[in-house]
């Protein structure tokens, strides 16, 4: 999830779990359920420190460590340390550390598991197994979620008895929940339209497009090929016929190399990360990218991949988030159900 959900989501809890513990003056409780937002806002942040596990001659050590052991449930008790021991200095004259982590506890627990419930890919389980999670049902950024959960948390903090948290927080798990659900419709869709095509297919993935649960897309193998679709899920469904392209196979990723082995093993690991779903784009030579991800539903245009500028360079990674005029129309007549253009 993008940071300012995950503030909002670790404020919520952690001055939901001072409203639970505080049996004083309403001003004071207040006061503390205050505090306490700031503390989880600040532990709701924490695990993405790991974006700063970087190297200058390694351009995809930071894939490798992003949601990785600072998004594990085991590792969340010692997060939560992290954060109170780096808070305890500024706070130690409002609370006692007992209660400081507790709220960072309470603040950085949701973490790990909004990450899950999106596409990238998040390692719950370390160290006891090395599965990324990727549950598909929320996309990345979303407004909408983050403001059902942000407006009640505004009203909890300014009315000493609101109980505008307990709704948001039910809001935001019914928010889940119709995820869930369209996630179902997504998947028997896509799996229908693969079997009318007559394609065995592998791999098959559905998930949201940019900030909304009526818009999706899905993605499967069927003969060495990626095959993207989007689906419009409102009332009634409407299929979006999306393109296809030859996945990179190991041969292909040894002409790429072109003998280097430095480059090859990049490669390698490259697919590691992206769920096998690597191809090469016509339009960028030298490029090679994630096709579960591109700007438009329908697309094979990665937003990110790998490329190199010459024989012997380095590995750079790279990304593409061009809108066009054109592309945004498309998109908006897509989320709306329309038919699209016929000047594509």
């Amino acid at each position: 999830m993008d940071i300012l959900t995950h503030a909002v989501m670790g404020a919520t809890l952690a001055s939901g779990a001072a409203s639970l513990l505080q049996h004083r003056g309403k001003e004071l409780a207040l006061a503390t359920r205050r505090t306490a937002a700031l503390v989880g806002a600040a532990a709701g942040l924490l695990p993405d420190a790991d974006a700063l596990i970087q190297s200058g001659n390694d351009a995809l050590l930071v894939l490798d460590y992003h949601r990785h052991f600072t998004h594990a449930l085991a590792f969340v008790p010692v997060g939560a340390l992290v954060a109170a021991l780096l808070l305890w200095p500024l706070l130690r004259r409002r609370m006692g550390f007992g209660a400081l982590y507790l709220y960072a506890l309470a603040g950085y627990l949701p973490h790990p598991l909004l990450d899950a419930c999106t596409s990238y890919g998040t390692h719950l389980w370390l160290p006891f197994s090395e599965r990324r999670e990727a549950w598909n049902l929320i996309a990345v950024v979303d407004p909408l979620f983050t403001l059902l959960l942000a407006l009640p948390l505004f009203l909890f903090l300014r009315r000493p008895d609101s109980q505008a948290l307990r709704w948001g927080l039910l809001l935001a798990l019914a928010y889940f929940g119709l995820g869930g659900f369209q996630q179902q419709r997504a998947q028997t869709a896509a799996t229908e339209l693969a079997q009318a095509r007559g394609h065995q297919a592998t791999q098959l993935s559905v998930k949201p497009s940019m900030a909304n649960l009526v818009l999706w897309r899905s993605l499967y193998v069927h003969d060495g090929r990626v095959q993207v679709d989007a689906f419009h899920l409102g009332l009634n469904l409407r299929h979006y016929p999306g393109a296809s392209a030859p996945l990179l196979d190991a041969a292909g990723a040894r002409q790429v190399a072109a003998g280097e082995a430095r480059r090859l093993l990049d490669i390698e690991r490259f697919r590691v990360f992206s769920d096998g779903f690597l191809v090469l784009d016509p339009r960028r030579p030298g490029f090679v990218g994630d096709a579960r991800y591109a700007m438009q539903p329908t697309a094979i245009a990665p937003i990110w991949g790998i490329a190199w500028r010459g024989a012997g360079a380095a590995t750079e990674f790279v990304s593409h988030h061009d809108f066009s005029p054109a592309m945004r129309r498309d998109f908006f007549a897509m989320l709306r159900g329309r038919e699209l253009s016929a000047a594509r």
